[in-house]
């Protein structure tokens, strides 16, 4: 067993988690079979867990169980007294024993009706075999296998806990953990926040997306029968999905989801707690990433329609479940130049627009608006805009259709690319007509062609020496070859302009009052940028 220590308060003690035999299975073994057995109280309780197998003749057989025990017995000490037949039926009810076997014999050659009656009343189940063998080899055989069931459970709660320590101490992200998990369950992992919002899914994506596609159904189901407690724990919901809760300290701030895990329920409550343990832990960690849960979901799911890898109509499960308004929607996407993820996140929610962020490379934020369509996306967005200090919004046309999102994202991502260099005078929100030539030279700067023109346009000034030229001829041809403009903004007197310029012409061989020659150096210094960045 590992010696770690344990992260947070207990989640309840290792017995109550243990794996057990359900009354039914154990009717199925072939063992019990060939006493042909015959359920005749408490059928709807076959479920009941057995912890234990007892044989037990004496009438007082309840002081001796501690709860979760199938009781076999001939009755032979019964025999005769409704009464005492009563008392030992309800005596089990009240130990809170899984089931009582009665082996029909000498004593009771047929069901006995005053037990049956009790047991029903009492909804314990109880079973006569009608076909006597010795209960010795009944329990050896269930004793056998509760032991390596617990042994097996713990295995691989141990399996588990040291998977996900490792992971943790080599500061893996929240999805590897969540992969990990979900390797282990063999079936969807779903982890949430209070609001049920998705943060993480893993597993099979086909059946990732069959649950998140029914999640706020599967979130008010699960939710609704399992109230919260504080502190960590959690229950099932039956058909294997099974919760554990999220928290420390007396705070609780997620919950993690088995959603149809095939294994008994009892491995699968130890093994949701296991993996409730390492992802506290992670949390409070910190992990390697300076992102919250939420902002790593967003990220996830906001590269993944840049990117264009996975289909958009994949993705529409993963933007419902994160909370995102997805029905009869105007989407606007946008992508802000150095902006912070989290004030923009601030001023979504100051403006009420719903919405996603994420940080995205070369430090690019991306931002998907949800507006109503009775809502004028140009005005949103351009309030949006003016809320921010210092930074470049670049946006798409807004998309009424989710599946044209991700060109949408993309369009708005290449216009931001386009005035990565600074241009100037740009509009509050830039959109694709804005960027003109620098937005084609973008697209086209990994063009072979394209880098070689640019390096032989721009021969003479691609040294050291040649950098402030460069500087001065960017901003010569940007401002439309304005001198007093350029001698301004390089606080330069306009003779001085002059000399530079002209060792500009020198060193390039041409003239920048011919409107074609100058037209060429600008699209090389353009596709020279491009390349840069």
């Amino acid at each position: 067993m590992s010696t770690a220590p344990e992260p947070l308060e207990s989640l309840g003690s290792f017995e109550s988690l243990e794996p057990a035999l359900s009354v039914r299975q154990v009717l199925m073994l072939e063992r019990v079979l060939a006493g042909e057995p015959e359920v005749v109280a408490g059928a709807g309780q076959l479920d009941r867990a057995v912890r234990w197998v007892h044989v037990a003749e004496a009438a007082d057989v309840g002081v001796m169980l501690s709860g979760g025990e199938m009781v076999l017995t001939t009755g032979v000490l019964l025999a005769g007294d409704d009464d005492k037949q009563a008392e030992y039926i309800r005596s089990l009810h009240r130990a809170e024993a899984a089931a009582v076997v009665l082996g029909l014999g000498r004593a009771f050659p047929a069901p006995p009706d005053v037990m049956r009656r009790a047991a029903e009343r009492c909804g314990l189940p109880m079973v006569v075999l009608h076909r006597p063998f010795p209960f010795a080899e009944l329990t050896e055989e269930v004793q056998a296998r509760l032991v390596r069931r617990k042994f097996a459970a713990v295995s691989m709660s141990e399996a588990v806990r040291t998977a996900l320590t490792g992971l943790i101490t080599a500061g893996a992200p929240l999805q590897q953990l969540v992969d990990e998990i979900a390797h282990h369950s063999g079936c969807p992992v779903v982890v949430t926040n209070l609001a049920h919002r998705v943060l993480a899914t893993a597993g099979e994506r086909s059946a990732v997306d069959d649950v998140l596609r029914d999640w706020e159904r599967i979130a008010r189901q699960a939710w609704g029968h399992l109230p919260g407690r504080s502190g960590t724990g959690g229950g099932s919901v039956g058909d294997g999905w099974i919760r554990a809760e999220l928290g420390g300290r007396g705070e609780r701030w997620g919950q993690i989801m088995l959603c149809g895990y095939r294994g008994d329920t009892a491995t699968g409550r130890l093994l949701a707690d296991r993996a409730a343990e390492s992802l506290v832990l992670h949390r409070m960690l910190g992990g390697t990433s300076a992102h919250t849960w939420e902002e790593q979901s967003a990220q996830s799911l906001l590269t993944d329609l840049v990117s264009g890898v996975v289909p958009a109509r994949q993705l529409l499960p993963r933007a419902r479940a994160a909370g995102l308004p997805v029905n009869r929607r105007t989407f606007v996407p946008l992508v802000v130049r150095d902006g912070d993820p989290a004030e923009l996140d601030r001023v979504l929610r100051l403006l009420g627009l719903p919405g996603i962020v994420a940080e995205l490379a070369d430090g690019a934020t991306a931002v998907l608006l949800s507006l109503a369509r009775d809502q004028d996306a140009a005005v949103l967005t351009a309030n949006f805009a003016a809320r921010l200090t210092q930074t470049v919004v670049a946006a798409a046309d807004p998309r009424t259709a989710w599946d044209d999102v991700p060109a949408g994202m993309r369009e708005a991502r290449h216009v931001a690319d386009a005035v990565a260099s600074g241009a100037l005078d740009l509009p509050a929100v830039v959109r694709l007509k804005d960027v003109h030539l620098r937005g084609l030279i973008r697209l086209l700067r990994d063009d072979p062609h394209v880098q070689s023109f640019a390096e032989r346009e721009l021969d003479g000034l691609l040294c050291a020496a040649g950098d402030d030229l460069l500087a001065v001829l960017r901003t010569y041809l940007a401002t439309g070859r304005n001198k007093s403009r350029t001698a301004q903004l390089h606080h330069v007197s306009r003779p001085a302009l002059y000399r530079r310029l002209e060792a500009i012409q020198g060193r390039l061989g041409v003239d920048l009052d011919d409107f074609e020659q100058a037209a060429s150096v600008h699209i090389a210094l353009l596709a020279h940028d491009a390349q840069q960045s």
